[in-house]
């Protein structure tokens, strides 16, 4: 009989800490995202709905391997052949960014002959977040 209280009592602690941790992570999303829309962290119908309304919004992705400024007279220089000098080191990983926004870094890879994007680094939504700041 101890032994099945004991149960009862493992199974309400492990209980208390799926409420504590659903509670912070609905703490955690309402101070990423206020005012806006939440993403869905309970998973009930109406947050489910509330994210299904963006879900089809089209956004544009775009990788960068590198950047550099010129004037305006050597731009209009430049012709076939020429060879602009970018920021980044050969090797370097490439920017993946989404509406402009930094999103990821990855590695660029060639599947069936059309280049693609392996991705290595995941910019977490908290530091996105910082950097609109």
């Amino acid at each position: 009989m101890n032994d099945k209280n004991n149960g009862d009592d493992m199974g309400d602690v492990g209980d208390d800490w799926a409420a504590a941790l659903a509670e912070q992570a609905e703490q955690e999303a309402e101070a990423a995202y206020p005012n806006e829309l939440t993403p869905a962290v309970g998973g009930s119908v109406d947050e489910n709905s509330n994210l299904e309304v963006i879900l089809d919004i089209p956004v544009t992705i775009s990788m960068e391997i590198g950047r550099t400024k010129i004037s305006i007279r050597n731009l209009l220089q430049l012709n076939q052949g020429s060879v602009v000098e970018l920021d980044r080191l050969a090797g370097e990983p490439m920017d993946v960014l989404v509406n402009g926004t930094l999103i990821a870094h990855g590695e660029v890879v060639v599947v069936n002959e059309k280049f693609g994007i392996r991705l290595t680094d995941v910019i977490s939504a908290s530091e996105r977040i910082k950097k609109l700041k």
